[in-house]
């Protein structure tokens, strides 16, 4: 059996980065080698800001929306921090769209992370009930990303 060795000094130093900065994972490879910190995710509590009505606007009540975590059953979440991107390029048709159904395996969207675009698949068959990013934008480690039924 091969031996890995462990860098703790180096460990130590990029758990100290994640705090400074606020990141929630950092990695770094150099040849064949490759060390990953990620910071556990906790909870967030989203507080909606009250709606301001203007005469000409609607009468229906605004409902806050639920807060979404990687529990919820149908959750895709995000493997990495990186950028999401829904199509496989600039001005092509997204992967998926809402309403569609999908098959486990099927590529939902693309992160790019250190110049590397990896696939981010369905993990079980479904429809796409919501697509919670937009394409560009950036993404963290456990975000929810879409919701499958």
């Amino acid at each position: 059996m091969t031996r890995i060795a462990i860098d703790e000094e180096a460990i130590r130093r990029l758990a100290g980065l994640l705090d400074e900065t606020g990141l929630a994972e950092i990695e770094i490879a150099e040849g064949e080698s490759r060390l990953r910190v990620a910071r556990a995710q906790t909870a967030t509590t989203v507080l909606a800001a009250p709606s301001v009505r203007t005469a000409a606007g609607p009468a229906d009540p605004v409902r806050p929306e639920p807060t979404l975590d990687a529990a919820h059953p149908g959750a895709v979440v995000s493997p990495m921090v990186g950028v999401a991107y829904l199509g496989p390029e600039p001005g092509a048709a997204a992967f998926v769209k809402a309403g569609e159904t999908v098959v486990q395996g099927q590529t939902l969207l693309l992160i790019e992370a250190m110049k590397t675009f990896n696939q981010i698949k369905a993990p079980k068959a479904g429809t796409v009930s919501r697509i919670l990013v937009e394409s560009g934008a950036p993404v963290e480690y456990g975000e929810v990303l879409m919701l499958l039924e």
